[in-house]
């Protein structure tokens, strides 16, 4: 009994190491903050070492995991009204003086808070989608819904996406719309 406890906690170990940065980056794309993140990430590791036995049966584990932190992402956001994204100025890991690399942080701000500004379906659409570059079944499969309404979750959360940062690119004073 200790050895398959011992291998299984070896597995899920293992696991964790090797998926935890593709799992945070998702978690962060969902939530719009880091600690945030690090909280859903780790409510669904806790969820999936609990039910360890099955995920590591199943046929793609990483996708039972992804669903167990969309799920968790959908129940904590059932919890508030609105969610806000901050930004500190510790949010850019080195600060950057270069012309271009200073452009390119205001561009990825621009879109963390047109991300966050998005409903929770379409964001956890276009995330899962394009950000993590999963097939439509597997977005899908992950949101618990059908590949149509992936499709126009993820249509409409283009569009607005579009329309926030053509708006911000006018606001910021970046000139005309991108």
């Amino acid at each position: 009994m200790g050895d398959k406890t011992a291998n299984r906690d070896e597995e899920f170990r293992e696991f964790v190491t090797t998926r935890w940065p593709r799992l945070l980056r998702t978690a962060y794309l969902l939530s719009g903050d880091q600690h945030t993140a690090e909280d859903l990430v780790q409510s669904a590791l806790v969820r999936a070492y609990v039910a360890w036995r099955r995920v590591s049966a199943a046929d793609e584990p990483d996708a039972y995991v992804r669903r167990i932190l969309v799920n968790e992402h959908a129940r904590r956001h059932r919890r508030r009204l609105k969610e806000f994204l901050t930004f500190g100025p510790g949010d850019l890991a080195h600060q950057a003086t270069d012309r271009d690399r200073m452009a390119l942080a205001d561009d990825r701000a621009m879109l963390r808070h047109a991300l966050a500004q998005l409903p929770p379906r379409q964001r956890q659409a276009v995330v899962l989608r394009y950000w993590e570059d999963l097939s439509e079944s597997q977005v899908a499969s992950a949101m618990g819904c059908s590949v149509g309404t992936v499709k126009s979750q993820a249509a409409k959360g283009l569009a607005k996406l579009r329309a926030a940062l053509a708006l911000e690119g006018v606001t910021a004073g970046h000139g005309e719309a991108r």
